[in-house]
């Protein structure tokens, strides 16, 4: 039954609310407290309750809660941050800067607690070591006795103090009337320490406060772990934060010049980028050429010369020249801005085995509950006394702590989805991983994805430069994409004045008296020189061109990705079928598949002919992997198995797609796979790792053949063999 979100304060959280998808409001929240899937589940079932709320999503990584709701009135972020407190957590909106000082804050109290209880131990032991040696040789029940209240001294002291994060999160879980894994780790805690100073108050032989404080040092060393670890994945999403121009300088219509807000700008507008200065939007070159260095949004390392009439990208640094940009999108539109939303949201969605060890986490307190409690009863109805029963109910609440299982998934797509972005590779579905890793066949399209998206003239070294200059110019005055490749490389800035186009045909104008004509061999009369070039570049397309008697005909096509032969191999050495499925002609199709080498190829096929086909592929039991960029190839992409669209594709079918890949090269496709593969082997031995774990150390600790201090090295050491395994998924080099 749904809960009723909280009434509203009078606070203006306006400024953090964003526009998403389908009319939707966001707004992201950093949540405090939260360590472990089996909170973020619990959120997000809470929220999942709430009809005002369309989304309800949380990122353990980023410890952040996204909210998406329909009516910007119906819900207000003070009700997201009631209802958040209402479940034993602390929220607030998420700016990186805060987020950042938080977590800076926290950890340096994780490490502050870390020293004292490190500290503590090592003298409490030492207290210990004098005490068993002191039975050994005969010591006094006095000296005993005393021994045991210097560690009381110092071991209860320290668990306040240190173990309060355990034990805050605990008080907020009961308050909220829920149990998390604090819970039982702060019981086996406090049981620890009672039975302890009950053994001291009545001259017991034993004391465990070693056994606490050891517990509360191991438990700490995973938690700071855990923190610098999230802390350096999110350090990728950082850098891109950082790309971000804050401020633009805008042209005005009468000229003059004005600093304003980048989130500000609007599509159409004019706005000036000089030399050393970071692009703030996306947008056309209107005046100027320049030098851009876009390697850390494209992937790209070589610095590109750009020129009126070319698209430039929000993030990237402007290095030689001054530039004047038509404004296509800027804020949260940019393609810098939807890399950043990919890469944040990329561990959100629960795959298939985070499903598997959120449920087993969920589990886990009313499992160890009973087992402890069973364990009790057991040993006392076996006749052993109160105090020796506890201690071995407590030795099991503390060794079958799930941080193991908690860590086993999440902790490898952490760090599989820092490896893929490193290789350029941007997750954009939390299953994408393991789909991806049960790939056997690769369908690529052809034109943008095996190729490079921009045409280019084949024939270059052929032409003459005076010839090619005078087509660039004419070029200019023509959006269509040959003309644009002839306009780039004539690098031509002064289009011709009262140029006539023929619809169908092409463009006529005049210089000095002299016609020139640009367009069709037929439009330009020049059918003979058209049909040997055809003869020498039969799959380009063909723009002829006119000026008196001199003829040039351009044979323009888009040109191979450089890796694409060496992906393709790749690809087949992972023992991968590979086919094309193209709508261009059958000629170029045909010249694209022998050079790389590929035998099954379909040209001037439609949308519906490529669904077809992947369901003919899955009807024969395989598991397919579509590549493509367009929008016709936007059904077939979300009728694959896994999809992967380069990042220069169209929006549709980047929502589409799985993943996105940045840059020209094709290579990170079959990157992707070695990774997922591996990703995969990693999840599926972390999850048996922690079964085994639990399967040797709780029988081990029901039988009482471990103490509290055994209980807390055994459980921490499963953490960090988990945790350590996990990072192998940054290392996937070779066939997987």
């Amino acid at each position: 039954m749904s809960t009723v979100l909280p009434r509203p304060d009078n606070r203006d959280f306006s400024h953090y609310l964003t526009p998403a998808p389908e009319d939707r409001v966001r707004m992201d929240f950093v949540v405090d407290g939260i360590h472990c899937a089996a909170c973020a589940a619990r959120i997000e079932r809470a929220f999942a309750q709430e009809p005002e709320l369309s989304v309800a999503r949380v990122n353990l990584t980023e410890k952040r809660l996204t909210v998406e709701w329909n009516d910007a009135k119906q819900v207000d972020p003070p009700q997201v941050l009631a209802r958040l407190e209402a479940l034993g957590f602390t929220g607030y909106p998420f700016r990186v800067a805060e987020r950042e000082a938080s977590e800076k804050a926290e950890e340096q109290r994780l490490i502050r607690a870390l020293g004292v209880a490190g500290f503590a131990m090592m003298n409490i032991m030492l207290l210990s070591v004098s005490v068993w040696s002191g039975n050994e040789t005969g010591l006094s029940r006095e000296a005993r006795d005393f021994f045991h209240w210097i560690s009381a001294l110092i071991a209860l002291p320290t668990a306040a103090y240190s173990g309060r994060p355990f034990f805050d999160s605990a008080i907020r879980s009961l308050k909220a009337r829920a149990v998390n894994m604090d819970v039982p780790i702060s019981l086996g805690i406090l049981l620890a320490l009672g039975i302890s100073v009950w053994e001291t108050t009545h001259s017991g032989e034993h004391a465990y406060f070693d056994g606490a404080v050891m517990l509360i040092f191991f438990l700490l060393i995973g938690r700071v772990l855990d923190q610098m670890m999230m802390r350096k994945t999110r350090a990728v999403a950082s850098n891109l934060a950082a790309l971000r121009a804050e401020t633009v300088t805008r042209i005005l219509p009468d000229g003059t010049l004005k600093e304003v807000a980048a989130a500000t700008v609007e599509p159409g507008q004019l706005v000036l980028v000089r030399p050393g200065e970071r692009i703030g939007v996306d947008g056309l070159i209107e005046r100027g050429t320049s030098d851009i260095d876009q390697s850390l949004v494209t992937g790209e390392t070589a610095h590109q010369a750009v020129q009126p009439g070319m698209d430039v990208h929000a993030g990237t640094m402007n290095l030689s020249g001054t530039l004047e940009i038509r404004v296509r999108h800027a804020a949260a539109s940019t393609l810098l801005a939807r890399i950043e939303a990919l890469l944040a949201h990329a561990t959100e969605k629960r795959a298939g085995y985070v499903r598997l060890a959120d449920r087993a986490a969920r589990a886990y307190a009313p499992v160890v509950h009973t087992a402890a409690a069973l364990t009790f009863i057991g040993w006392m109805l076996w006749g052993l006394s109160w105090q020796s029963a506890l201690l071995i109910s407590v030795t099991v609440l503390i060794i079958t702590c799930p941080c193991a299982l908690g860590l086993a998934i999440p902790a490898v797509q952490v760090v599989a989805s820092g490896a893929m972005f490193r290789r350029s590779i941007l997750l954009h579905a939390g299953d994408a991983l393991e789909r991806l890793a049960e790939v056997d066949t690769v369908v690529f399209d052809k034109t943008g994805t095996l190729t490079l998206p921009e045409p280019v003239i084949a024939n270059r070294k052929e032409i003459p430069d005076r010839l090619l200059t005078i087509a660039g110019r004419l070029a200019l005055s023509s959006r269509h994409p040959l003309a644009v490749a002839i306009a780039k490389a004539g690098g031509a800035d002064n289009p011709f004045r009262d140029v006539r186009e023929t619809p169908g045909q092409g463009l006529e104008a005049e210089d000095s008296r002299v016609k020139i004509r640009l367009g069709s061999p037929a439009f330009c009369g020049a059918e003979a020189e058209a049909k040997a070039v055809s003869l020498a570049y039969p799959e380009a397309s063909l723009i002829a061109m006119r000026c008196e008697t001199d003829v040039a005909v351009f044979a323009i096509r888009q040109p191979l990705r450089a890796d694409a032969r060496a992906t393709i191999e790749m690809l087949k050495g992972l023992g991968l079928s590979v086919e094309i499925l193209s709508g261009d002609r059958e000629i170029p199709v045909a010249s694209v598949a022998k050079t790389l080498g590929i035998e099954h190829w379909q040209a001037s096929i439609e949308p519906g002919g490529k669904v077809a086909r992947l369901e003919e592929l899955r009807a024969q039991g395989r598991k397919v992997l579509m590549v493509g960029d367009g929008i016709n190839d936007a059904p077939a992409l979300a009728a694959a198995h896994v999809s992967i669209s380069p990042v220069s594709a169209t929006d549709l079918a980047q929502a589409q797609a799985d993943l996105l890949v940045m840059g020209a090269s094709l290579a990170p496709v079959a990157d992707a796979i070695r990774i997922a593969r591996k990703a995969r082997r990693l999840m599926t031995q972390n999850l048996w790792l922690a079964v085994i774990y639990n399967a040797i150390a709780v029988p081990i600790a029901i039988a009482g053949l471990a103490t509290p201090f055994v209980a807390a090295i055994a459980m921490s050491g499963s953490s960090l063999i988990v945790t350590t395994n996990a990072m192998r998924a940054r290392f996937a080099e070779g066939n997987s």
